[in-house]
C-alpha cells in the first residue's frame, strides 16, 4: 500500500515542529489533533496557538484531512514568522533608536572616564615605586573594589610593593634556619 501523506505534509510547506496524535474515541470514531511549534519564534504568544482537532471516521479523516488542516496550518506558520521577524525587526529599532545611542554613548564615556582614572591612579603609585617609596606607593594603587576589571593587576602591584616594605615572616625563617 503506497500513501502520499509525508508528500501532502511536504507540499504545506511549514515552518516548525508538525505534531500529530490520532486518538480513537469509539469503535469508528477519531480524533486528530495537530499542533505546529516554531521554537524559533521568539514570542512567547506562539505558546497560546491551540492544536487543531478533527473528529471523525477513519474514512471522514482520509477523506477531508488535508483540506481541514492547510489553511489553518498555513495561517498559524506565517503568525509565527512573522511574529519573529517582528521582534527581530523591534530590537534593531530598539538598537538604533536615540536614547538606546545615547545610553550606549553614555556607558562608552563612563567606562573610558574610569579607564582614564585606573590608569592616571596606576602611574602616580609607579612614580613612587621608582623613589623606592613602595608604602606611599602601595597606598597609591586604585582599589580592587573599585577597578574589578583590573583587580589581578592591582593585587599583583600590591604583592610587589609589599615585598618592599613588609617582607614576609616565612621567608625570613626560612633565611634563619638554614644559616643556623
Amino acid at each position: 500500500m503506497q500513501t502520499n501523506f509525508f508528500r501532502q505534509i511536504a507540499k504545506l510547506n511549514l515552518k516548525g515542529d508538525l505534531q500529530i496524535t490520532f486518538t480513537q474515541t469509539s469503535e469508528n470514531n477519531f480524533i486528530a489533533s495537530v499542533l505546529l511549534k516554531n521554537e524559533q519564534c521568539g514570542d512567547e504568544a506562539r505558546k497560546t496557538i491551540p492544536p487543531l482537532n478533527l473528529r471523525g471516521t477513519a474514512e471522514d479523516l482520509d477523506n477531508g484531512f488535508f483540506e481541514s488542516i492547510t489553511q489553518p496550518l498555513q495561517t498559524a506558520s506565517g503568525l509565527m514568522v512573522d511574529m519573529e521577524s517582528f521582534m527581530k525587526q523591534l530590537e534593531e529599532t530598539k538598537r538604533n533608536s536615540a536614547m538606546e545611542k545615547e545610553k550606549s554613548d553614555k556607558e562608552k564615556k563612563e567606562k573610558e572616564a574610569k579607564e582614564k582614572k585606573f590608569k592616571d591612579t596606576l602611574q602616580k603609585a609607579e612614580e613612587l615605586e621608582k623613589e623606592e617609596k613602595y608604602k606611599d606607593a602601595w597606598s597609591a594603587l586604585p582599589k580592587a573594589s573599585e577597578f574589578p576589571d583590573y583587580a589581578e593587576i592591582i593585587r599583583k602591584k600590591q604583592d610587589e610593593y609589599e615585598r618592599h616594605f613588609a617582607p614576609s615572616l616565612f621567608s625570613e625563617n626560612q633565611s634563619q634556619s638554614t644559616e643556623i
